[in-house]
């Protein structure tokens, strides 16, 4: 691969005039104040955005605003919102309509089949959800045509590989805390589908695509209908959706990619361990060799230390790279290394279905009922093989070669240390199925109160969801470890423990590639760890808006309800995860005394538990918007107000508010507005029930009694836990002057505080905030009074205690060029840009300090990412330019950089290092559409068009920045009949 980079100017140059991804399709009406181009409306102040009832409105065709509950015309939310389209949807040519969405810069940290592929335990293998300002999806409210969707996974958060794509009208991105008008998670701000619930015709989509490496080969298959009949007063439209999308697998041991990457290099941070010799405490350095084991084997300590294992078992002297600090050395032998062996993308498989019928039964009110069915398949490679260092062998294993055997002998020694990457064992695999059944019915309309029009709406969900989660070929520990210790018996190799044999133990030979394939059946069972969740989720919600009155600048508009919802969750998991008192074992998992009854420590990874929890909420909200003023010498304005009072089951009574407004000024086309919010994210599931695990820590430290003593850790969830409390602030302002209709432009400074952040603790901090009285709820987590150890337990829970801050602005504009140097067509520059100015989160713990988290891109909040687009359309054919920028930033901005001789003493806060640059990225992307008839449409794009790299990461990469797949080729055809 190339990299490819273009000066910051340059990418300036683009931006200059432009922000609004946000354009209305040509078959919209444009909203008043926002003029409509040669090729229709373009979106300037997205927040104004009219939906009639062919787009897919309700009954009566009001206006239909993501960043309000009000439904009337004449307003202006204050809140920014971002809108995409289904034509600029469809011009990224995405098999999931989710990688378009999390490109916008607005839009930080959001997963993907990119992130989690190096998972095993964590149940977010190929989920695919948004997080808005960096602050995690758990507080990124996601929506569909504005109602919730069931949770994908325990933490709440719904996979937009499970909704409808082909039907999707807009996409609202919702730039704020919305917590008053939607309730909880809407911390970040919304992501609202809005479908085409009025569509007419046949529609559909066919799509392929292929990397430049052959490999994540895709197919997209989509189908649209819909029909009206009773004289247009019976709408039926159904979708439905087949992608399959190859992935990217692991690559071989050492450095190697899949299928030819090159760009790992075994980059590592390496911590020296000495803190005032005047040198840095860490070191970035390329080609780093962890030499604590090797990939058939390597003997790590004592006289025959260096000594490795080829494939046949053959010892041979195993290169060391230097210098070595612990156990990374620089260069040497790197062939047991085995991070390359991730997955870089996982494959994924959707299919997905969608009805609607919805009945007039009287002018102005529908009767309607949804149903949406969708699978998603997904399966990654977390790494290659299972490395295990620091085992002691014995030297009497009757597998040890004859002339290691010789030299214990020589030496005087009876064992020796020895680490292996367990190549032989091979690789293991995760699978993940998600199956999503939401059915929705609801009423909604029009009717007057004298001479007032009002709406309503109710509507009932039914969510379920079924994650299934399956790991294979991965070994189980205890298992591995009998199997190791082997002894001649009766002049056959066998395990050393008597009771271990007796329960089936089969000699392991770890000294090469030479295992016997019952040993391998012995520690690799045929059935893996597994988990099975079934989570649900309903509510019933009710909503009226209207304008009860007039005032002197305008109709006083108001909106109110009510709603109800209970989140539900079980997930059970295998006997030797689980555990047998909680997962009985059976014929595929049958008891065995050498495994931990407990479940604990058994599997190498993917230890899940069962469990089981439910809440529920009751709420209530209002909102009204009261016209300021309306005149030609001092402009138009209108005050925004909204409150939402919840009553949890778990937590209670929580309020959440907001406060904004807008002022259309004198000056021609500028609006100033404003909001700032109170919003709440309450605990999840998981955090509230998380299935429980425990594990014994043999010498914990009591700081009451100044002792060691033996502990059992449990870790559980925390009911006791309340709603996160979060404050967020914008102002901005919207240019779009009548002398330049088809310029936009729009700048929105933000601020967001949360605090009480629900956040985990280690045992020993939960004891020390109780000891030191800093929380004294973290009293009631544990009891260390019980001599001899019996009876002592700390319970690790979540507690509300840390809080994250982080401000910045965003930058939207557009400029629509009608027949640019008397060319037929129009061509359209867009851009959006965000800048974070500071990301700081607090543990809350004593002895540590805040860390600002803006520009360092080992997270996902850089200091500036931009989108910038150039498209120049004609009836009959299109190009599209796209570029993706974000800036150059740190592996951390806790670290001090010197230079050896010239450094401060290195502190766990403050540590030194001697290189803190992880350079930024820029991507191009092209396309091109051909209309072959009215109907029929041609079509070609190529992502990441220079095959750029990934930057040098010590955390092997950060798949929420960079591209680590590299160019892609896509080609389709649409039709619509």
């Amino acid at each position: 691969m190339q990299g490819a980079s273009l000066p910051v100017l340059t990418a300036l140059a683009c931006l200059l005039p432009l922000p609004a991804l946000a354009q209305v399709s040509p078959a919209q009406t444009p909203p008043a104040g926002v003029p409509a181009g040669p090729d229709g409306p373009l979106q300037s102040a997205p927040e104004e955005l009219s939906q009639t009832p062919q787009g897919g409105g309700r009954a009566g065709g009001e206006i239909v605003v993501t960043g309000t509950r009000i439904v009337t015309g004449g307003f202006d939310a204050p809140t920014p919102t971002t809108v995409l389209g289904a034509e600029q949807i469809a011009a990224n040519a995405q098999p999931n309509i989710f990688t378009t969405i999390a490109q916008l810069p607005s839009l930080q940290g959001s997963s993907g089949t990119q992130v989690n592929t190096f998972s095993t335990s964590s149940g977010q293998q190929g989920l695919s959800s948004f997080s808005l300002r960096g602050v995690g999806a758990i507080r990124t409210l996601t929506l569909l045509d504005g109602q919730r969707v069931v949770g994908a996974n325990v933490t709440g958060v719904p996979d937009v590989s499970l909704f409808p794509q082909l039907l999707v009208q807009r996409v609202d991105v919702v730039n704020g805390g919305a917590s008053a008008s939607y309730g909880s998670d809407a911390v970040g701000g919304v992501v609202n589908f809005i479908l085409d619930n009025r569509f007419e015709g046949i529609k559909g989509n066919v799509l392929g695509g292929i990397t430049t490496y052959g490999d994540d080969e895709q197919i997209l298959l989509q189908l649209a209908a819909g029909t009206s009949l009773l004289d247009d007063r019976l709408h039926l439209v159904t979708s439905i959706e087949y992608d399959d999308e190859a992935g990217v697998p692991g690559g071989n041991y050492g450095f190697e990619l899949a299928n030819g990457r090159d760009w790992f290099t075994g980059y590592s941070m390496i911590n020296r361990g000495v803190l005032n010799d005047g040198s840095p405490q860490y070191i970035m350095r390329d080609r780093v060799q962890t030499a604590g084991y090797g990939k058939y084997g390597l003997i790590t300590s004592g006289p025959l230390t260096g000594t490795g294992i080829d494939a046949e078992g053959n010892p041979y002297q195993f290169q060391f790279g230097s210098p070595c600090y612990g156990s990374l050395c620089l260069g040497g032998n790197v062939a047991g290394n085995v991070d390359a062996g991730r997955s870089l993308r996982s494959a994924i498989e959707r299919l997905n279905s969608y009805s609607r019928v919805g009945f007039e039964f009287s002018p102005g009110h529908e009767i309607y009922a949804t149903v949406n069915l969708a699978r998603v398949r997904t399966s990654n490679q977390p790494v290659n093989g299972a490395n295990r260092p620091g085992l002691t062998i014995q030297c009497d294993n009757p597998f040890v070669p004859q002339a290691i055997k010789t030299r214990c002998a020589t030496a005087g020694i009876t064992n020796f240390g020895f680490g292996t990457s367990n190549a032989s064992l091979g690789n293991t695999r995760v699978d993940t199925e998600r199956r999503q059944y939401r059915y929705v019915a609801g009423v909604k309309g029009e009717f007057g109160i004298g001479e007032r029009d009002w709406t309503y709406d109710l509507y009932g969900t039914h969510g379920i969801n079924y994650t299934d989660i399956d790991v294979s070929n991965i070994m189980l520990n205890p298992r591995f470890n009998q199997a190791i210790d082997v002894i001649s018996l009766n002049g056959q190799p066998a395990c050393r423990s008597a009771a271990a044999r007796a329960a089936g133990c089969q000699p392991l030979n770890i000294f090469g590639d030479a295992a016997s394939q019952a040993a391998l059946d012995y520690v690799v069972p045929a059935n893996g760890p597994y988990q099975r969740t079934r989570q649900t989720q309903d509510v019933v919600s009710l909503s009226f808006s209207g304008s009860p009155f007039d005032l002197w600048a305008g109709p006083f508009s108001v909106a109110f309800g009510g709603e109800y919802r209970r989140e539900f969750y079980r997930v059970e998991a295998d006997p030797y995860g689980a555990g047998f008192a909680n997962t009985p074992p059976n014929a595929d998992y049958p008891a065995d005394p050498v495994l931990n009854a407990s479940g604990n420590g058994n599997w190498y990874a993917g230890t899940y538990k069962n469990g089981r929890g439910v809440y529920n909420v009751k709420e209530a909200f209002l909102e009204a918007n009261l016209p300021l003023f309306d005149s030609t010498a001092i402009g138009q304005a209108n005050l925004n107000g909204a409150a939402r009072v919840t009553d949890y089951s778990t937590s209670g009574v929580v309020w959440a508010w907001k406060v904004g407004g807008t002022w259309d000024t004198p000056l021609d086309g500028f609006r100033i507005r404003g909001v700032t919010s109170r919003d709440v994210r309450a605990p999840n599931l998981s955090e509230l029930f998380a299935a429980p695990v425990t594990t014994t820590l043999p010498n914990f430290f009591d700081p009451f009694t100044n002792t060691n003593v033996l502990v059992i850790q449990n870790s559980i969830g925390n009911t006791a836990l309340t709603p996160e409390l979060a404050r967020n602030t914008t102002v901005g302002f919207t240019y779009n002057p009548a002398f330049a209709p088809n310029v936009n432009l729009s700048f929105d400074y933000y601020n967001l505080s949360i605090k009480d952040v629900i956040s985990g603790l280690a045992p020993a901090d939960i004891v020390q905030l109780c000891f030191q009285n800093v929380l004294p709820e973290t009293c009631a987590a544990f009891d260390l009074s019980n001599s001899g150890g019996s009876g002592n337990f700390v319970n690790v829970q979540a507690f509300n205690l840390a809080s994250i801050e982080t401000r910045g602005f965003d930058i939207e504009a557009s400029l629509r060029l009608p027949q640019p140097l008397g060319l037929p067509g129009s061509l359209t520059l867009r851009g959006l840009a965000t800048h974070v100015i500071e990301y700081i989160t607090d543990t809350g713990l004593p002895g540590t300090i805040p860390v600002d988290g803006a520009g360092s891109n080992s997270g996902a909040t850089p200091d500036w990412k931009w989108l910038m687009i150039q498209s120049y359309e004609t009836d009959t054919f299109s190009l599209l330019v796209q570029e993706r920028w974000f800036s150059d930033g740190t592996y951390g901005n806790q670290y001090v950089v010197c230079a050896p001789g010239s450094c401060p003493v290195s502190t766990s806060q403050r540590p030194t290092i001697d290189y803190n640059t992880l350079k930024g990225a820029f991507y191009v992307d092209i396309g091109a559409t051909v209309n072959l008839t009215d109907e029929v449409t041609l079509y070609g794009k190529v992502d990441n068009l220079f095959d750029r790299d990934p930057e040098p990461s010590p955390i092997f990469n950060n798949p929420a920045l960079y591209d680590q797949i590299g160019r892609v080729y896509r080609a389709g055809v649409r039709f619509a009949f």
